[in-house]
């Protein structure tokens, strides 16, 4: 091996640990600085969660595109977290962005928080349930009027409610 070969696979190596030490900080919890009115220790929301909520809400996983049901939900109604059932966001924010999630313009009011996720090794923002903190996906400055917005969220971290009447 020579000294040009060993430099950049030293270079590599260090750019993929960096990446792990950085998901596996990410990982670790939503919000971690934060308190939330609903905690929960992990057991208790394995026992009320789904694992594949528990994946997305409680470590900051992304579900697989296309997969939500959610995607075809066209009902009046409200979208609430699926950790703490908070209303987060009305259906008449949601819209088609073409990405494979559910996506809204706008959450309700005093719902969501939001923090920087430096995670893919680029800066976004995540975006999570202001009561639990359970992570429910990003926000960007691709969304229609008018804000401009869009809050491309995991379905699992959502359920929806149907307007009554």
């Amino acid at each position: 091996m020579d000294r040009r070969s060993f430099l950049l696979g030293s270079a590599a190596m260090a750019v993929v640990a960096g990446f792990a030490v950085s998901r596996r900080l990410t990982v670790a919890g939503p919000a971690l600085a934060e308190s939330f009115e609903i905690t929960r220790t992990d057991a208790q929301w394995r026992a009320v969660l789904s694992d594949a909520q528990f994946a997305v809400l409680r470590r900051e996983d992304t579900e697989r595109p296309w997969t939500s049901p959610l995607l075809d939900e066209h009902r009046k109604g409200t979208f609430h977290c699926a950790g703490c059932d908070l209303a987060a966001y009305a259906s008449d924010t949601k819209f088609d962005s073409g990405t494979g999630w559910p996506s809204f313009w706008q959450a309700l009011p005093d719902a969501v928080g939001t923090k920087a996720d430096s995670s893919l090794l680029m800066t976004r923002t995540e975006v999570h349930c202001r009561r639990c903190g359970g992570h429910f996906g990003h926000i960007f400055n691709d969304g229609p009027p008018p804000t401009g917005k869009r809050h491309c969220i995991n379905g699992l971290a959502l359920g929806f409610r149907p307007a009554t009447a």
